[in-house]
């Protein structure tokens, strides 16, 4: 079965993880994803760890199902060839630092007078307005700034990220989202689009209830742990030996929770009524709960607690969670031969699951400029001498 996104070319000019996250995802559902590298260097994450004989496990997950070519931008010649590569194109997809592409002549305007179907898509810290705009960026950054940070981790303790870097996923996922929207557009229109995403601005959008308790409540949200600020119980608790999650999203779920405990009385004590009231009165809530949970071990309450119908969750290393059965069945983790590593590897694979199509890695990340004679000879059509004298002067 042909996969959704066959007969789709992207040209990727990305590097690090926002970018190549979302040209991932195209690539993992059909898409041709032709990576375009820097002669000799190439993307900054082929030297991020870990590494297998000097080959970059980091690159290695994160550029699966490209292809992988070499090409000076900052060249003449390099210029013409990434032209004739966009008129073959359908996305164009880069995260330089804003205004990098238009100093080399090659920004949104130039590219639709070429192809004027392009989509160009870019993700940049700050986007492309304001005083920031032109500020470069990383992860950390966009957490710190969108206010994830300061509520992220225990009142005791200084504001701390969130452990992977989901403000370069997010933002990738979005620009993955906001290409196939432009696609299906275009379909309908015959014309590209721009495309503009922001880490900041992503993460900004995630925030959940965090925001809206400051624009509706006038609240400043701080840190509360793995307490949810607007729901409870939803937290994490103490066991005779270990610490499990749970959520009691309901007043059913509440109920349940607290005839299981034999505490009847917190149904109807005034103070935990209702949801709010839980959750203003939380302080006390919560020592009334291990009461009960620190009698028992793990196990035994994830016995009573999934009987009851509440979300419960053991609190897994990642050893535990990439060996867990579940991971397995939904086919989680994809073994992929990888040249220069010599090794089969296992990386994560795609959680979006389409029956009739194969769940598997189709192809492993390319050595750097491992593709240029099929893309540039086969795609572009140019000679085999041509393609010998643009290696000779450095241009792939």
């Amino acid at each position: 079965m042909r996969k959704p996104l066959e007969g789709v070319r992207v040209i990727d000019l990305t590097q690090a993880y926002s970018g190549p996250f979302c040209t991932m995802n195209l690539a993992d559902h059909g898409a041709e994803v032709i990576k375009l590298e820097r002669p000799g260097i190439g993307d900054q994450t082929r030297a991020w760890g870990p590494m297998l004989n000097d080959f970059s496990g980091y690159y290695a997950y994160i550029n699966r199902n490209k292809k992988g070519i070499t090409l000076d931008l900052r060249s003449e010649e390099g210029k013409k060839v990434f032209l004739d590569l966009v008129k073959n194109a359908d996305v164009v997809c880069e995260n330089f630092k804003v205004g990098v592409m238009e100093k080399l002549g090659l920004g949104y305007d130039v590219l639709k007078e070429v192809n004027p179907r392009i989509i160009y898509g870019s993700i940049s810290g700050f986007g492309l307005q304001g005083d920031l705009s032109k500020r470069p960026a990383y992860d950390i950054v966009a957490q710190a700034m969108s206010g994830m940070m300061s509520v992220t981790g225990f009142p005791d303790a200084p504001p701390c990220k969130v452990g992977p870097s989901i403000g370069d996923n997010y933002s990738g996922a979005y620009l993955c989202m906001g290409i196939l929207m432009a696609l299906y557009q275009r379909e309908k229109t015959g014309v590209g689009q721009r495309l503009d995403v922001a880490m900041m601005d992503t993460l900004f959008s995630i925030m959940e209830n965090f925001v809206v308790e400051y624009t509706i409540a006038g609240k400043t949200p701080h840190r509360a742990g793995n307490q949810d600020p607007s729901i409870a119980p939803f937290d994490s608790f103490h066991a005779k030996d270990g610490d499990f999650v749970m959520g009691c999203g309901t007043d059913a779920m509440y109920a349940r929770l607290c005839e299981a405990m034999g505490r009847e009385d917190l149904i109807t004590n005034p103070l935990f009524v209702t949801n709010i009231g839980r959750c203003d009165n939380y302080a006390q809530l919560k020592p009334e709960i291990e009461k009960w949970t620190t009698t028992k071990t793990v196990a035994e309450l994830e016995e009573i607690i999934v009987g009851l119908s509440i979300p419960f969750g053991n609190i897994l290393t990642i050893p535990q969670a990439a060996e867990h059965p579940q991971t397995k069945i939904r086919n989680m983790l994809w073994d992929v031969e990888q040249p220069g590593m010599d090794a089969t590897i296992k990386i994560p694979g795609t959680p979006i699951k389409m029956h009739g199509q194969e769940d598997k890695c189709q192809k492993a990340s390319p050595l750097l400029g491992e593709d240029n004679d099929n893309v540039y000879g086969d795609i572009l059509g140019y000679s085999a001498e041509k393609i010998a004298e643009l290696r000779k002067d450095g241009i792939i």
